[in-house]
């Protein structure tokens, strides 16, 4: 069973770039699933990629894995992180909100895992560093906590946005 989550979980997490996004209305706002692997996820894990209410918009955490073959030093990092905030993109461009809408950043970090070598400071340096990259000021309110595991065998952090996106037309 162990072998079958973390499958799924990996599964999801490469998403693929053309995709149709469906939004299935809920109270109070809508669900928003950007891909195919959103679907599926919606209906066998039973959580949405993204979830509107009113004027905030909930993405669901995005796993920076080590894929198989990847390195476990700060440059292979920084690339599973381009990776996890490109899919965090996608969520919130389906959603049409952006990066400058993100109100609340959750991540949860793997300080001690087999999947980084590096030290806790290198981690979340290196994890402050690409986030850079996608967020400009006023940056968001952030919060990193430090966690045993992720769903994922390999992840390393995990990365969660709280949005401040009133509805608008895709």
């Amino acid at each position: 069973m162990r072998i079958l989550i973390s499958a799924f979980a990996l599964s999801l997490v490469a998403w693929p770039v053309a995709s149709q996004s469906v939004r299935i209305p809920a109270p109070g706002g809508e669900v928003i699933l950007p891909t195919a692997a959103d679907r599926r996820a919606h209906d066998l894990m039973r959580y949405a990629a993204a979830r509107r209410a009113g004027d905030t918009l909930y993405i669901s955490g995005v796993i920076v894995y080590r894929a198989e073959g990847e390195g476990r030093d700060v440059a292979a990092f920084e690339a599973q992180v381009r990776r996890a905030f490109d899919r965090l993109d996608q969520a919130l461009k389906a959603s049409s909100a952006s990066f400058a809408d993100v109100a609340m950043i959750n991540s949860f970090h793997v300080w001690d895992g087999p999947n980084f070598a590096g030290s806790k400071s290198e981690q979340f340096a290196a994890f402050s560093q690409v986030a850079g990259e996608y967020l400009s000021a006023p940056y968001p309110a952030w919060t990193a906590v430090g966690t045993s595991g992720t769903l994922g065998e390999t992840g390393i952090a995990e990365i969660q946005l709280i949005v401040h996106a009133p509805a608008r037309k895709p």
